[in-house]
């Protein structure tokens, strides 16, 4: 069975204008665990200035109602991001480390290649205290400054992290150019330098190609798949940027398909409607608007 990782608290809501409140945000982390997630990327713990939608983060795990069986994810940059994760109690971390100078630069001011150092001492750290890590790959697909992103920089990035104590490794389409392809290739490659890890994938519908980018995933073997309800999200750091795909919509194709995620739809639908009324616009997910089949 495929997983799914809800990601609409961190990623879908660090691009949208409207700062939504501590208690909506918690809200909607205790809707998505009541509709079955057991895996949920929480908050950011990255500085307030720069993504002020994340800067109650420690409040955020504070005031949750912790549900035995659910993984509350904190991501973090670098050093400071991982120890006020660890403070703030989350379950695992997730460090993320661009694949292009370009977004590097854009993003931390910094370069692919020192960013992963300092990824490799987060990720050993973790691996010392045995907290969960993650290593997410940005950009992976395509940068919105490089253009074409090399595939043996994403696998590179990758052998370091596995080396270093990365649990799982999560190749992201940040700007939503990839196409099924590149999935198996970026996948085929990361596997065979962290032979270990689980695999991951995050993608973005920016050009309408992130579900049959998860199908690709899926097939080649996957062990997780981001999401984000009502298909919210982006990046503050990249233009153009939109929304990730569909926890909706991403569970009724799954389902369809006769892969089973453990999410259950008639509680997932009604959180477009929360988001809807607290973003103050009609989120992007298709579902909710067409409804289920059979009906």
């Amino acid at each position: 069975m495929v997983g799914i990782v809800e990601v609409s608290p961190r990623d879908g809501l660090q691009n949208e204008r409207a700062l939504l409140e501590t208690g909506a945000k918690i809200e909607l982390i205790e809707r998505a665990v009541a509709a079955g997630a057991t895996r949920i990327e929480a908050v950011s713990f990255v500085h307030p200035k720069l993504v002020p939608a994340m800067a109650d983060a420690e409040a955020v795990m504070e005031g949750l109602h912790r549900v035995d069986g659910v993984s509350y994810i904190g991501l973090v940059l670098n050093r400071r991001g991982y120890d006020r994760a660890v403070q703030a109690g989350v379950d695992e971390i997730n460090v993320v480390v661009p694949a292009s100078d370009g977004f590097a630069k854009a993003n931390q001011n910094s370069t692919t290649a020192a960013l992963t150092e300092v990824a490799e001492d987060v990720l050993a750290e973790a691996a010392d205290r045995d907290l969960f890590a993650s290593l997410t790959i940005a950009t992976s697909f395509g940068c919105p400054f490089d253009g074409e992103v090399d595939p043996d920089r994403v696998v590179e990035v990758a052998r370091r992290g596995a080396a270093a104590g990365a649990k799982e490794i999560a190749i992201a389409d940040t700007i939503g150019v990839g196409v099924p392809t590149q999935v198996r290739t970026l996948l085929d490659g990361v596997r065979a330098v962290a032979p270990d890890a689980l695999m991951r994938a995050h993608f973005h519908n920016t050009r309408n190609t992130g579900f049959a980018n998860a199908v690709a995933a899926l097939e080649w073997g996957v062990d997780w798949l981001d999401s984000s309800n009502g298909g919210i999200g982006g990046c503050p750091f990249a233009p153009a940027a939109t929304g990730n795909i569909a926890t909706e919509d991403l569970v009724y194709l799954l389902d369809r398909m006769g892969h089973p995620t453990g999410l259950d739809l008639d509680a997932l639908l009604p959180i477009a409607g929360f988001l809807s009324d607290a973003l103050g616009y009609r989120v992007p997910g298709l579902l909710p608007r067409a409804g289920t089949f059979p009906g």
